[in-house]
This record gives structure tokens, sequence and C-alpha cells, in this order.
């Protein structure tokens, strides 16, 4: 269903949106770029359409919305152990094209990968996608080459244009919230060409882990995780046992992210590392 509303009209349904979901999208946040002077674009709660950043690629991956940074697995004692509380609200995110494939992957890795995870499949399941099409590529994607600049896997389309919001629902739960606008139709806005063409040979072997690219790579990384914690298909994690200062025999265990990327992540007992 294809329907559009004006932008204050569409701030008071958020309104009525949060006292069952947290809406997340992709904001600006002032000042808070790497550089002195610079801002920075992060996955945060909103209240209105106005917040959300439409015209800039974020600087992080929207993985943090549905795959805690840190995340308490469950609270232990002397001779017992509880889950915590799950979260009782449903999770409404603000997604491209390429953040719903790579959501994908982390789904192939948690759910379909010889098990479920409990904690990923809970929040998995209270998990709606709200797509924003890219009117044109940004700088360095590479989506087309990689066929991630479509999908269909989406409860709702959103268009933010001129003090309006274009809507294209497939929800029904979604479609009761919003069920009073102007009916309208709109197409999705999906890049059709990037500027940067990336072609994957067909016979890639082990001899390119010896290719003389990664040397530059290899001269500057200082093994910091970034780029893995940056990345939306990114799923690792490490464990952390907190023990309590009051009582060293009650904690909890945490599941934290993690790289290959960083130093002393492989290190097992007895000093080997791979």
């Amino acid at each position: 269903m294809d329907i559009k509303f004006e932008s204050t009209e569409f701030n008071e349904i958020i309104k009525n949106l949060k006292d069952k979901y947290r809406v997340l999208a992709p904001v600006t946040l002032f000042g808070k770029g790497t550089f002195s002077d610079t801002n920075s674009l992060k996955y945060k709660e909103i209240n209105n359409i106005e917040e959300v950043e439409f015209k800039n690629k974020s600087s992080f991956s929207a993985k943090e919305v549905y795959m805690p940074i840190t995340e308490t697995l469950f609270y232990f004692t002397e001779d017992a152990y509880i889950e915590p509380k799950k979260q009782e609200k449903k999770t409404l995110v603000f997604l491209r094209s390429c953040d719903v494939h790579a959501l994908k992957r982390s789904d192939e890795i948690y759910l379909r990968n010889g098990f479920e995870d409990p904690y990923y499949k809970h929040f998995r399941e209270n998990l709606k996608i709200v797509l924003i099409g890219c009117e044109n590529s940004f700088e360095n994607c590479f989506c087309v080459s990689m066929g991630t600049n479509k999908t269909e896997d989406y409860h709702m389309y959103l268009k933010f244009k001129k003090d309006k919001v274009y809507l294209k629902i497939k929800d029904e739960d979604l479609l009761n919230y919003f069920n009073a606008g102007e009916c309208t139709d709109i197409d999705i806005d999906f890049v059709e060409e990037n500027n940067v063409s990336v072609n994957i040979p067909g016979n890639i072997t082990q001899k390119v882990f010896k290719s003389e690219m990664w040397n530059e790579y290899d001269c500057r990384c200082i093994a910091c995780g970034r780029c893995n914690f940056v990345c939306p298909t990114c799923t690792c994690f490490t464990m952390q046992d907190i023990h309590y200062k009051d009582n060293p025999k009650n904690g909890e265990r945490r599941r934290v992210w993690a790289s290959c990327q960083v130093d002393g992540y492989s290190d097992m007992a007895g000093g080997h590392s791979f």
C-alpha cells in the first residue's frame, strides 16, 4: 500500500509507535567525528523524521541495533544462573538495501549455521525494517557490482521529500499505524550505477594471500579492529566473565564484539596463537 503524510503527521505517528517500538535510524552527531569540527553518522533512536540523515552514508553499520556491542548472556551466583530479561519493545530500524543484504549474512551465521542463537533470534524476530532508498551512489560504493543495490526484504519503504513522507507498506502491523494517510503511488529509489565497478576473478586461489597488494595494508595496520567493527558482515565476539567486587562468586557472562584482526584474539591456553 502506497500512502503519504505531511511530516508533522508522520512525527505524531512516531510518538505512537514508540510505545511498542524502538525507532532507530542514521542521525548526524555534530562535532563527534574522527577529526576536530567534523561530524559523525551513527544509528540512534529518533523522535521525528527530520532527525534522519538521508543524504550521507553512515559512519557505522546498523548491526549494533540487532547485535549489541556488549551483551549479557546470563548472571551467575555460586550455584545458579539466570538469563536477563528480554527486550520487550520491538525494533523499527531504517536500513539501506546494502544493509539489508548484510543482515542476511548475520542470519546465516546465527540462525542457519548448525544451531540457532537464542539471543540473536529474539532480536531478529522483533526487528522490522524500514527501507530507505539511495537516489545516487555514494563515493566508493560498489553495490551494483555485488548485486546488493536492490532488495525486497523490508516491511516498509520510506522516502522523505519536501516535508512529505511517502510510504510503501507491506507489513499489516505497521499498516495499522499508517492507515490514515493519503493514497499515492511511489517507486523505490534503487541505485542503478556506481562510480566504482568491482569485478571478482573466478579463479582465485590461496596465492592471493601472498599478493603484494597486502603490503601497503600491512604497513599501516595497527590491529585496532576498526575495520571489523564498522563492517556489517563481521560477527565475531569474545566472552568475558565479570566477577563483582563485593562478592567475587557472583557475576555475569558477557559476549563482546571482537575480531581476528585484533592481536590476541586467537590466543589459546599454553601460549599458542593462530
